[in-house]
């Protein structure tokens, strides 16, 4: 059975930003601006941190999708592509978590 990535979920918002509409929701954030983007990642950040805490799995899986869905929409709205955030990861991976936090210092 296929499995859907969030390579897929990155496909599926550039083809609704593409088609526009009232139909479309992520057609909807974008035309919003990227300040209302922010914003809509930053309330599903909260609400995924607080299905966490409440040890709901459920609800965690839940808000985690919103979360994954609205920070690839953020990234859309300011022209920021999944394979340039993987670029970065990437680099990150060649050194310890550590050392790569004290490389990012002044």
């Amino acid at each position: 059975m296929p499995r859907f990535t969030i390579h897929d979920l990155a496909e599926t918002i550039d083809a609704r930003a593409a088609a526009g509409g009232e139909a479309s929701y992520t057609r909807k954030l974008l035309d919003k601006g990227a300040e209302h983007c922010a914003k809509k990642f930053g309330e599903e950040a909260v609400e995924t941190v607080i299905a966490a805490v409440e040890n709901d799995r459920a609800h965690l899986i839940a808000e985690s999708a919103d979360l994954l869905y609205h920070f690839l929409v953020l990234l859309k709205s300011r022209g920021v592509k999944l394979e340039e955030v993987e670029a970065a990861l990437d680099k990150r991976t060649n050194m310890s978590g550590l050392e790569e936090k004290a490389s990012r210092k002044g």
